[in-house]
């Protein structure tokens, strides 16, 4: 599970029916210190978060398949919290 904070919505007029109900996030990973880090990833959201929030990612693929209860669905990564306060 990583830190990050959403940058952005993905709108798809099309997506795959285990996608269908769920909004689609970017979100930039963040580093031990809190600052930006690699490349965003596009993410299931599972907790109504929105752009600016920072939130807890989960990019295990078959731990996200299991949470949206579809083992096929082609996901890799979720939002599955909006972080209130980190303390380092």
């Amino acid at each position: 599970m990583l830190l990050g904070r959403v940058v952005g919505n993905v709108v798809s007029t099309i997506k795959h029916p285990s996608h269908v109900g769920y909004k689609l996030l970017l979100v930039k990973p963040d580093d031990a210190d809190g600052k930006p880090e690699g490349q965003s990833v596009i993410a299931l959201d599972l907790v109504q978060a929105g752009v600016g929030d920072h939130v807890l990612l989960l990019r295990e693929g078959s731990s996200v398949r299991d949470l949206v209860g579809n083992a096929n669905a082609p996901v890799h990564a979720a939002v599955v919290g909006i972080v209130d306060e980190v303390e380092r």
